[in-house]
């Protein structure tokens, strides 16, 4: 388990962390020993999300309230590897073939495989700007949420607030 990981879900929409902390320990555990997943993002407030799209070069095309990330239901994943066998994890891996447990199932794909089963939208699907190490939660009909859907709960008071004072859209 990492625990920046668990960090970072604990920020996570109230109504998913419980859910996305379970399905963050199923996913962990399909990797062999010595691979890590770890949650690069999940919770990112609209000034860190600026600041994301600002850089150059370019990594988002979402300013901020416009990735769903401010909204406390997406993250992105990394995986981590112990090359050396010292319990370190020293790389951190966005390549959607290794194969670090040599199962002949691409370590990524396992992961990406998992969180989709799951109802997760990926953003390795999306057909015009792809993002691999995107996920983020579908409605409970399959669609996913719009930004603007949520931006404007968040505008119209449609909130709940965590004990940390992060306000969220009260899906």
């Amino acid at each position: 388990m990492d625990q920046i990981t668990i960090q970072r879900i604990a920020q996570a929409h109230p109504k998913i962390r419980q859910q996305l902390l379970q399905q963050y320990q199923e996913a962990n555990n399909l990797l062999g020993k010595g691979a890590r997943l770890r949650f690069a993002y999940v919770y990112r407030t609209p000034k860190e999300q600026d600041a994301l799209f600002n850089k150059r070069p370019k990594v988002t095309n979402a300013k901020g309230w416009q990735s769903i990330h401010n909204y406390g239901i997406a993250f992105d994943i990394v995986l981590l590897y112990d090359n050396d066998s010292n319990g370190t994890f020293e790389e951190a891996s966005w390549s959607q073939i290794r194969d670090f447990d040599k199962d002949s199932k691409a370590d990524w794909m396992e992961i990406v495989n998992y969180f989709k089963s799951k109802g997760w939208e990926w953003g390795g699907d999306w057909k015009s700007f792809k993002d691999a190490p995107h996920f983020q939660l579908k409605k409970a009909n399959g669609t996913s949420y719009r930004w603007q859907e949520l931006k404007s709960m968040i505008d119209s008071n449609d909130i709940i607030e965590d004990s940390n004072g992060i306000v969220y859209p009260n899906i």
